[in-house]
């Protein structure tokens, strides 16, 4: 079901009657976002636009970051679908033909508060594209750069041979010690939060 679906997303991408194919993304992305970015990924890699399309999506993530009037224009459900989709086919007639697709489909079917996440979905695939393994570390306080050392190092372990790792780093404070880590598609929480929580789900139903 999830595959038609994602069949007929890239077919609306795709304005050439090029293999109807689906092209295979090197890492499966879960979710609606997973869905628009896997169908985006097939149709810019049979238009050879791969590069271009993550060159304007990265470029548009960071103007939603910095323009305000645009991020509100996106969130703002009081605003017809009609109306955002006309906007966004102006905004993509200088954008490659696969971006301008995305924006004007996600725009058309009300899901433009998922472009933020459809856009990370897409640069989640194709870092792995290059050989480029994503990895996210959260942790109470921030790392120094030994400790970033000593991680960075124990994390490549997990890696196939060509690959190279995308380290990040964020500070929560509610997980107050341990981190949550996530490499590629696995995600392991060793967060003290997560295990206070654990011993307490495990009392209460002891209780």
């Amino acid at each position: 079901m999830a595959a038609s679906r994602i069949n007929i997303i890239a077919r609306t991408f795709s304005s050439s009657s090029v293999a109807q194919q689906m092209v295979k993304p090197p890492v499966q992305v879960f979710g609606l976002e997973g869905r628009y970015a896997t169908a985006l990924f097939s149709a810019a890699s049979k238009q050879k636009s791969l590069d271009a399309v993550e060159k304007d999506l990265v470029k548009f993530q960071g103007q939603m970051k910095t323009d305000l009037k645009l991020a509100e224009f996106i969130k703002d459900p009081s605003i017809k679908r009609k109306l955002k989709a006309e906007a966004f086919k102006k905004i993509g007639a200088s954008l490659n033909p696969a971006t301008s697709n995305l924006l004007s489909l996600l725009a058309e079917n009300g899901r433009l508060g998922k472009l933020n996440q459809v856009i990370n979905a897409f640069k989640l695939i194709m870092a792995a594209n290059r050989g480029e393994v994503v990895c996210e570390v959260i942790t109470a306080k921030p790392l120094d750069a030994d400790n970033k050392g000593k991680l960075e190092s124990a994390l490549k372990a997990f890696l196939k041979q060509g690959q190279t790792i995308l380290l990040t780093t964020k500070v929560d404070p509610s997980i107050i010690g341990g981190m949550v880590v996530s490499i590629g598609d696995k995600y392991v929480d060793m967060s003290v939060s997560s295990k206070i929580k654990k011993y307490t789900d495990i009392i209460n139903a002891a209780v």
